[in-house]
């Protein structure tokens, strides 16, 4: 399997940049430009398995993202980045997952749930909630997050709500939360299939990603 990850140094004073930071749905636009149009029922995010993350930093943004399909980053407009886009194969990191073997990872994810009566879907906005949410996506997905002491090894940190619109008639709005802290692969197929497919909702708006590295000994 070819996956390719991407970095892109962000140039904050880019009018562009400053359009898709304030509508999500133009910042997903201007990521799948890097990508050939499809032509198939598939949605072009989904056939390319393109996933993204925007992480904040103190000189600005870095962006992440994640694809099967090898990314054109010449399209972006001219002074969107400051240095070129680093595009290299995920290989390595889908290597590391092992059985029992213990990761250091950040996930932007979108913890919601479904209200039984009106199939309403809401979100959890308290932090121990967030957390068991994770955790049973682990159980889906081929992982444990292990204990730190007496409390899961992962911190959940809220981030500004993601808005934007598709049109006129289609606001959108997504609360989101960082998660960072330790897992251990339990299932390794299930969670190299997380790691190339996203986990969780609001793929095409920032959510999903997975960025694993060595666990901190």
């Amino acid at each position: 399997m070819t996956v390719f990850l991407t970095k892109l140094d962000i140039n904050t004073g880019s009018r562009e940049f400053r359009r898709d930071h304030a509508n999500i749905h133009d910042m997903h636009r201007t990521v799948m430009s890097a990508f050939p149009n499809i032509t198939e029922a598939t949605p072009a995010r989904q056939a390319h398995a393109v996933l993204w993350r925007l992480d904040s930093t103190n000189d600005g943004y870095v962006q992440y993202v994640q694809s099967r399909t090898e990314p054109d980053w010449g399209v972006l407009p001219e002074g969107h980045l400051t240095a070129p886009a680093e595009v290299r194969p995920l290989r390595p990191v889908l290597d590391a997952v092992t059985p029992g073997r213990r990761l250091a990872f950040r996930i932007v994810a979108n913890p919601t749930w479904c209200e039984a009566k009106s199939r309403k879907r809401l979100v959890h906005r308290e932090p121990q909630r967030q957390v068991e949410w994770l955790m049973r996506k682990g159980e889906q997905h081929g992982f444990v997050i292990p204990n730190a002491g007496a409390e899961p090894d992962v911190a959940p940190s809220p981030i500004p709500t993601l808005v934007g619109r598709k049109n006129a008639a289609t606001k959108i709005t997504v609360e989101a939360v960082r998660f960072d802290g330790h897992l251990v692969v339990t299932d390794p197929d299930a969670f190299t299939e997380a790691v190339v497919a996203g986990i969780g909702r609001a793929k095409a708006y920032g959510c999903g990603l997975i960025s694993l590295a060595p666990a901190e000994s």
